[in-house]
């Protein structure tokens, strides 16, 4: 066990036991590895999801109006050119 390391205890159902076995063995890591990989994924996956609440909820507070929506598409169309060429 690494350094500093915590144990833990967890039940899963035997079918994604099964399953994670199956995927950590093709991966060639061990069973520690391959739940951190998944934990760290999680953590990240909730921190991602909260950004995008935190953004959304921004844009309800402040929407875009008619003169930012114009700048938008007009530097969409300087940056990539005439939709006709399209």
């Amino acid at each position: 066990m690494a350094k500093g390391a915590v144990k833990i205890a967890v039940s899963v159902p035997p079918a994604l036991f099964r399953a994670v076995e199956t995927a950590r063995k093709q991966a060639g890591q061990n069973r520690s590895a391959a739940v951190q990989e998944a934990l760290r994924q999680w953590l990240k996956s909730r921190a991602q999801a909260e950004l995008v609440r935190e953004y959304e909820a921004g844009y309800r507070r402040r929407p875009e109006d008619q003169r930012e929506i114009q700048a938008a598409m007009q530097a969409a169309v300087d940056l990539f050119g005439d939709e006709d060429e399209w």
